[in-house]
């Protein structure tokens, strides 16, 4: 199921509200600060990077440096709140935390930039058969697949407009 709904279209609130009831769960805590970071992950709308955050994290504290930033992105990694996409080296909220993290697909639109997570049962079994074929035991299988998203590939396929 994709995970990529448009920033205007999330419920943001609901979004949080449910971090700190999972945090909560977990016996962890929201903090503020941690709630600051994932409201700028989840409106950001795009895969964003630690810096990016922590200047859009500025205006709000001051006081904020890198070791701030990675210590909160490491927390909301733990809880299940967000991904990180290795080949962007950057962040993106995840809108179901009980869903199992060692195994997810990203797709990673070249055109815009946006990205869309599934959860594919079938490609991590694939590629765990792959791999034991090999006598290679997964633990995880993080698949992050460049192309372009559909309304991308649609404005491709649009005729060029004569001028």
């Amino acid at each position: 199921m994709p995970h990529d709904a448009p920033p205007q279209t999330r419920d943001v609130p609901a979004m949080l509200k449910a971090a700190e009831m999972s945090c909560a769960q977990n016996g962890t805590q929201l903090t503020a600060l941690r709630r600051d970071v994932l409201d700028l992950i989840l409106q950001a709308g795009m895969p964003v990077t630690a810096y990016q955050l922590l200047d859009r994290l500025k205006p709000l504290r001051k006081s904020a440096v890198p070791p701030t930033i990675y210590r909160t992105l490491e927390f909301l990694l733990e809880n299940k709140l967000i991904h990180k996409i290795e080949r962007l080296n950057a962040f993106v909220p995840c809108a179901e935390a009980d869903h199992d993290h060692a195994d997810a697909q990203f797709l990673i639109c070249k055109s815009c930039g946006g990205v869309t997570e599934i959860e594919d049962h079938a490609v991590s079994e694939a590629l765990a058969k792959a791999a034991a074929r090999h006598g290679f035991t997964t633990c995880r299988a993080v698949v992050e697949v460049d192309g372009f998203c559909a309304a991308c590939a649609a404005k491709a396929r649009e005729p060029a407009s004569p001028v």
